[in-house]
């Protein structure tokens, strides 16, 4: 066990320190500014006095060994980490509870190399409740080591004799120092905590996942420097009674942040979903007005998307805005240019705005298959369900160009569309596939409500 651990209480106000707890600072008058950090141990006057050199490299002198990253075959999630976990990275895995957090966990146990050791850390569950699970998920490999502790000085002192290849822990919010006086959970104890789990995981060559709870916000509980010290911090996003999960990072230092992994909860746990296009517009119902298909691009991968639109007349003195998947703001504005510019009034109507299976579409090519459903709503008159529409909208009523058109485009040739509507900028870059599908040009939203005469 590691020797006793030295704390101070600092204020996060002016920086004063006192060894013990006051509720107000005795240098600056603020309350409740105190809160208990590590310190390491005083140095001597003599420790002190000794000079330290340092040196510095050309950027052409650091050489860069090829990295290497444990497969967790899982395609979907190895597509969202970059490639899979690397060594001596610290992962950041969130979301609601029950959306597959530690369902995933396992799933990993199950699916990476089995000549690996694995670690699971659980401050949650006993031992008895996670052989449960797994023997729900078939995990059921000798060299998954499971531990039922929150002691993160045990913790790290048991990696450092067993040398696991991977370490998971479920969940940070779980753990805690007993050196520390605060309760698990508080900012404190989850700050030192995943400071220790990262030395041990930095020092030793090997990743580490943590599992962390969300607040009511939806965001992750705990100090914003939890996210800033892990390499990745992925997101789990879908309501828990619906079936599909989206897998989103937020922050990778070894990929990029723009990938998505989509999955389905089944009895047998995460199944992968490798068509989420399909996948997004199964259930559709043809013939019926407000509903419009568009694309996003999501990383590498381009991906359909329904937008529902109904509006109606309000009941009451001011008309209700509400919008799911698309932002709000965003919303508010189509609709002033569509009543600016088009001469739609929207004053005395509700509009009701809903992306289907969960999705949240935040990117400007989504404006135009918006504006297009809320139209369609408005005059009862459904689009062709064989038409895409992308396309970003400006202030003055004009479609504007978007990037990445042709992927957009062939995606929705692959899925049996007919017909793209895109921005009139863009039909030089589609000059090639104008033999494979139907694409109409628009310049502005006039031209656009058009279509739905």
């Amino acid at each position: 066990m590691a020797g006793k651990i030295k704390t101070v209480y600092v204020c996060s106000a002016c920086g004063a320190e006192s060894p013990k707890w006051v509720g107000k600072c005795p240098k600056c008058n603020e309350w409740n500014t105190m809160e208990e950090e590590i310190v390491s141990a005083v140095k001597t006057v003599a420790t002190q006095a000794v000079s330290r050199k340092v040196a510095a490299k050309t950027i052409n002198e650091i050489t860069v060994l090829n990295e290497h990253r444990f497969k967790t075959n899982i395609p979907e999630l190895d597509r969202v980490l970059g490639g899979g976990l690397v060594k001596g990275s610290v992962s950041l895995i969130s979301g609601d509870p029950g959306i597959g957090k530690s369902t995933i966990l396992l799933q990993i146990c199950k699916n990476i190399d089995s000549s690996l050791k694995l670690l699971y850390v659980s401050g949650e569950e006993s031992a008895v409740q996670i052989k449960l699970r797994a023997n729900r998920l078939g995990v059921n490999s000798d060299n998954v080591s499971v531990m039922a502790e929150t002691d993160v000085l045990s913790i790290c002192d048991y990696i450092s004799d067993t040398k696991p290849d991977i370490v998971m822990i479920d969940s940070i919010q779980t753990m805690k120092i007993e050196e520390l006086s605060s309760s698990s959970g508080s900012i404190v104890q989850v700050r030192e905590s995943a400071n220790m789990l990262l030395n041990i995981g930095k020092s030793l060559d090997i990743p580490v996942i943590i599992v962390g709870h969300v607040n009511k916000g939806g965001e992750i509980a705990g100090p914003k420097v939890l996210e800033h010290i892990v390499d990745t911090v992925l997101y789990f996003e879908g309501e828990r009674n619906q079936a599909y999960r989206i897998l989103r990072a937020v922050k990778n230092r070894f990929g990029s942040t723009n990938e998505i992994g989509v999955f389905e909860m089944t009895e047998a746990g995460l199944e992968e979903v490798e068509n989420p296009s399909a996948m997004l517009l199964s259930g559709r119902i043809s013939g019926v007005s407000g509903s419009a298909i568009t694309c996003i691009i999501e990383g590498t991968r381009p991906i359909l998307a329904e937008v529902q639109a109904l509006v109606t007349t309000t009941n009451f003195g001011n008309p209700r805005r509400m919008s799911t998947g698309f932002d709000f703001n965003r919303l508010n504005l189509i609709l002033a240019v569509l009543e600016k510019r088009e001469g739609l009034y929207f004053s005395s109507l509700d509009a009701y705005l809903n992306i289907v299976g969960g999705l949240k579409l935040d990117e400007p090519a989504v404006d135009l298959a918006v504006a297009m459903a809320l139209v369609s709503g408005v005059r009862d008159f459904p689009i062709p369900e064989d038409m895409v529409i992308f396309g970003e909208i400006g202030l003055s009523g004009e479609i504007r160009s978007i990037p990445r058109i042709a992927e957009r485009v062939k995606e929705a040739q692959r899925l049996g569309f007919k017909t793209c509507v895109v921005p009139k900028a863009c039909l030089k870059q589609l000059a090639s596939l104008k033999d494979q599908i139907e694409i109409i040009g628009l310049s502005n939203l006039k031209s656009a409500i058009s279509l739905l005469r």
